[in-house]
């Protein structure tokens, strides 16, 4: 046996052990981003639990959740070693914690660097794009100001994602022949399209691949357990 054979031997058992051992505990909000990762772990195969907040009733404000993430936002994933927040640090540690998915270019350096790049594009900035509609106030206190993000909210959506569309979908997914975490997350952020008015017509691309995402199993499961 060779000493690559071995490393693979030794990869697969490490995946079987952390799928067996591993407990998972996601804390979500429907119709937030916390569908990206919850849509990971379903594609990740992996054994964990939900626990389903209320934006409506601040489920997120109240002392047991910010017990849990004191920044009073979703997602959260419970570990075994303690809490991950933030979309793009829990879909790196469900793509390397569960090899044998694929979900993300791991064994390569470069490769899942253009992944973590493209995740932290949409977090730091389609994300944010999407919240200057519905979330001013982070931002300003002035009613004119609030009134003025909200206008220009379709425009940048549309120039966030127009973008995303000219050259940053390497197809038919966005790292290329697998799908991996980045379209977990891309069809998430994309589900807000028509909500946030952007235009639609400039994003056939994005459009198609919301599309064949919403078509995967793992995503129909994961949708059926939030909006249920």
């Amino acid at each position: 046996m060779t000493r690559a054979e071995i490393d693979e031997m030794l990869a697969t058992l490490h995946a079987v052990l952390e799928k067996e051992t591993q407990m998972l505990k996601l804390y979500y909000a429907p119709n937030t981003c916390a569908l990206a990762s919850h849509i990971a772990l379903e594609e990740a195969g992996a054994t964990y639990e939900t626990v389903r907040l209320s934006f409506g009733t601040e489920d997120q404000k109240k002392p047991e959740y910010l017990a849990i993430n004191s920044k009073a936002r979703v997602p959260s994933l419970v570990t075994d070693k303690g809490v991950l927040t933030e979309t793009p640090a829990i879909l790196a540690f469900v793509a390397q914690s569960y090899p044998g998915a694929n979900l993300a270019p791991i064994a390569d350096p470069f490769a899942f660097a253009r992944a973590q790049a493209f995740n932290s594009y949409l977090c730091s900035t389609v994300h944010v794009a999407h919240a200057h509609r519905m979330r001013g106030t982070r931002w300003a206190d002035e009613p004119a100001a609030i009134k003025e993000m909200q206008r220009k909210a379709p425009a940048a959506v549309t120039e966030c994602f127009a973008l995303i569309e000219r050259g940053m979908i390497e197809g038919p997914w966005v790292m290329g022949e697998a799908f991996t975490i980045c379209d977990a997350y891309l069809f998430t952020l994309a589900q807000w399209l028509e909500g946030d008015g952007a235009d639609l017509s400039r994003l056939p691309k994005i459009l198609e691949h919301r599309r064949r995402v919403s078509e995967r199993p793992a995503v129909k499961k994961a949708i059926a357990e939030e909006v249920g």
